[in-house]
């Protein structure tokens, strides 16, 4: 009992003199799950129309980005390289870039079951591992999540016919990194189609506050200077509680209509766009 004792008070000095660990558990971008999966072909987990391929966001480091074409190319996707998937973009099907959220890779299970519906739905989907997870190069932080998204969303929107819409859809941590790459958008004048945010949080010290984790240590004296400061301390905030869109909108197949609260803004199908302010 007096070890336990001394563990609990310990952790607290630990992770203050050592920010860096809250770094890691925010990420969690060393967890790879499944663990035995051969990321360079997605077709072992059932997606047998996607293409796996590498980005350079800059010199020296390579992100890891699968393309999965809408369900019904699949006959067609057999045997076809970057070239043909590059190609179909061109088509009049809409494209969502999905931006996952932490732990495991662009191949874990759930991820995937998303794919296939949307694909089935008739989009395009495009997703990829940050620098740091998968087997993308570099190492994590929220300024790289950003520019990471911000280049695949950019090289995407190249390959689109003008008039085909581009939606993001964001998932638990990456709901944070979608808000920071739609004010990216903003600031420059050119926002998405639609941002679609799943599972999101409104900043990430309050994300910590309130996750289960946190349970042992919520009512210590000095929680949030000894965990939240150090959890800024990396410089992440992924502050999607300020506003720099004027709505959010999710025009999304009629299949998976959705209509929620956030916040104050409402998603819902709409068929109006997303403007900033």
């Amino acid at each position: 009992m007096f070890w336990l004792l001394v563990i609990y008070v310990s952790i607290p000095f630990i992770v203050k003199l050592c920010p860096s660990i809250q770094a890691k558990i925010v990420f969690l971008n060393f967890v790879r799950m499944p663990f035995f999966i051969d990321l360079k072909r997605p077709q072992d987990q059932g997606l047998n129309h996607t293409h796996n391929f590498y980005l350079q966001p800059e010199s020296g480091v390579n992100i890891g980005v699968w393309h999965t074409v809408p369900d019904q190319r699949w006959r067609d996707a057999q045997g076809k390289h970057g070239d043909w998937y590059d190609a179909t973009l061109s088509s009049a099907h809409s494209a969502i870039l999905y931006l996952h959220g932490n732990a495991g890779t662009r191949g874990g299970d759930h991820r995937v079951q998303l794919y296939k519906v949307l694909s089935s739905s008739g989009y395009h989907v495009l997703t990829f591992d940050y620098r740091g997870w998968g087997d993308s190069d570099g190492s994590a932080s929220e300024g790289l999540m950003t520019s990471d998204a911000l280049f695949v969303y950019d090289w995407l929107k190249r390959r689109l016919d003008a008039k085909t819409p581009l939606y993001i859809w964001g998932h638990s941590l990456g709901t944070g990194v979608a808000t920071n790459l739609v004010r990216r958008l903003c600031e420059r004048g050119s926002p998405p189609d639609a941002l679609i945010l799943e599972s999101p949080f409104t900043n990430i010290r309050e994300e910590a506050r309130s996750h289960p984790f946190s349970m042992v240590y919520r009512y210590l004296p000095g929680f949030d200077w000894f965990f939240l400061d150090a959890i800024t301390a990396n410089n992440i905030h992924f502050a999607s509680d300020e506003k720099y869109v004027s709505f959010l909108n999710i025009h999304i197949h009629k299949k998976i209509k959705t209509s929620f609260q956030v916040k104050g803004l409402m998603l819902s199908s709409l068929n109006s766009g997303l403007s900033c302010p």
